[in-house]
């Protein structure tokens, strides 16, 4: 087995890729480095192990197509053929041969499972002088039939976390606040696109309406929540009025009532009927009392 692997970037730079978390990425490159030279391990979890992942990432790996696992606890990097070149003379065919009869390779140069085998189809694997080996089958076009539906289907683009949330909303302030809640969940350890599908639910039955849920939205970011809640309304705060000025409201308020009562007794000895009317307007508008009454109580 070769010492050297290679990594193609149009593999590791997909945000297939990059949205994994780091342990399931640190996985994926230690299984390429420990496998065959036709991409097959045969002790991936001693790998997980061995590294401190934890099963998730295995799985995870597996959920994601990036490896192949069979029955019998080997796997394959699928993209294997598309990082790694080899020599002729220094390939060294897996002896996983069982495993191998099942996988026809892309024209992409990955690996995808087949139906089983036909009994008019057999595979044989040979490496170019400079490349690794190729698939050449007989009776492809009997094989093909049966697995047309099954590469459409890993043909189709794979969801990301950018396209979940521009199918969601197209409102651009929901758009911006969902992006910066996907990047605080990275953040924390196993965020899927899966785990931000079920969340966009959550918000759907919250909310209809898009400025209501950006407020959720960053009601969650806020606190670091894992999910979307119902919106808190804070109440507002009552208005606090300073002593000071309660004692300055009462001491303006007594001094213009004795100045009132001043001018209505001398009006009163002067038998100015006209203005003590105007001063009792006045009073009856500031206490709703009786100016007389409170000239004599005083």
């Amino acid at each position: 087995m070769a010492e050297r692997r290679m990594f193609t970037q149009k593999i590791v730079d997909s945000d297939a890729f990059l949205d994994m978390p780091l342990s399931t990425q640190a996985l994926y490159f230690h299984l390429n480095m420990r496998a065959d030279d036709d991409g097959f391990i045969n002790n991936p979890k001693k790998i997980q192990r061995m590294i401190g992942c934890c099963d998730d990432d295995l799985k995870l790996l597996i959920a994601k197509r990036f490896i192949i696992a069979f029955e019998t606890g080997v796997v394959v990097i699928k993209h294997w053929r598309m990082h790694n070149l080899l020599r002729k003379d220094r390939y060294n065919p897996t002896q996983y041969q069982e495993e191998m009869t099942r996988l026809m390779l892309k024209d992409n140069g990955s690996y995808t499972e087949s139906l089983p085998i036909l009994d008019n189809v057999a595979t044989t694997w040979q490496p170019n002088d400079n490349q690794m080996a190729t698939q050449d089958s007989i009776g492809k076009d009997s094989i093909d039939k049966y697995s047309k539906e099954k590469d459409r289907k890993e043909d189709k683009p794979k969801e990301t976390f950018v396209s979940l949330i521009e199918s969601y909303t197209t409102d651009p302030q929901l758009i911006s606040a969902l992006k910066d809640y996907v990047e605080m969940r990275k953040k924390m350890k196993g965020y899927t696109t899966h785990a931000l599908k079920l969340n966009l639910n959550a918000l759907s039955k919250l909310s209809n309406d898009d400025a209501t849920k950006v407020e959720i939205v960053n009601q969650s970011i806020e606190h670091s929540w894992k999910s979307f809640y119902e919106l808190k309304i804070q109440p507002k705060s009552k208005e606090i009025v300073p002593e000071w000025t309660k004692q300055e409201e009462t001491s303006t308020k007594d001094a213009h009532l004795e100045e009132l009562m001043k001018r209505y007794l001398m009006f009163k000895m002067a038998n100015n009927q006209t203005e003590m009317d105007k001063i009792k307007d006045m009073y009856f508008d500031l206490t709703l009392k009786d100016i007389e009454t409170d000239i004599k109580e005083r």
